[in-house]
């Protein structure tokens, strides 16, 4: 069972999302939050598994709750949503540790599915945000160098972004996890980057990663 606290200043949109998750067999939620102090506050008592959070919160930023959040209990998991945004807001979130980063208008099949499968270490983007970023961003990709990565890079990356695991890549690809984890490693340095998650933010700037829909 996964415990869910729910934030978010609307109060009618929390309780119809509350009660469509505690529909869920495997799916519970243990609280509700409006502020981000509250957030905070119920995070610490009740301790749940995983924290659905709406950018906008009744006394600022979500993000002020999850570098909160995360400092005291790194392992929570937090899923954030948003009706307006930007590249700006969606770095910070992938830097502070969010899992998953999704919009308020999205169907309620994709946030629960988000839900089940959100893991620490990964960040995964909806399909519209990643447009929406690539089509904010266009005028500075120009203007930037683009990254030449290989076919099998680019099918490795792709794997990447969705938050699949070194080994599970490999074996979809049909390649030995040692030639995966090389794959890895070009990609870091051909993308500048220091993580997997900051490489595909990066590729994301770029327009590397193609749009996939989840099924």
């Amino acid at each position: 069972m996964i415990r869910i606290l729910l934030a978010d200043d609307h109060t009618t949109f929390t309780e119809l999302l509350a009660g469509a998750l505690n529909r869920e067999p495997d799916l519970c939620t243990v609280g509700t939050a409006q502020s981000t102090r509250r957030a905070v506050e119920l995070s610490r008592e009740l301790q749940p598994d995983l924290i659905v959070l709406d950018y906008h919160l009744t006394d600022g930023s979500g993000l002020a709750a999850v570098a909160l959040i995360l400092a005291e209990r790194p392992s929570t998991r937090i899923v954030m949503l948003t009706g307006d945004p930007s590249p700006e807001v969606i770095e910070q979130a992938a830097a502070l540790g969010v899992c998953a980063f999704l919009p308020k208008d999205g169907s309620l099949a994709g946030l629960v599915d988000t839900i089940r499968h959100a893991r620490l270490g990964t960040f995964s983007l909806h399909p519209s945000l990643m447009i929406q970023l690539s089509t904010q961003r266009q005028s500075r990709m120009l203007e930037q160098p683009s990254a030449s990565l290989t076919r099998r890079e680019l099918d490795v990356l792709a794997l990447m972004a969705e938050g699949t695991e070194v080994r599970i890549s490999a074996q979809i690809l049909g390649i030995s996890e040692n030639t995966c984890r090389g794959y890895v490693k070009s990609i870091l340095a051909k993308l500048d980057a220091h993580s997997q998650l900051q490489a595909v933010v990066n590729a994301t700037k770029l327009g590397l990663l193609e749009v996939r829909e989840r099924v």
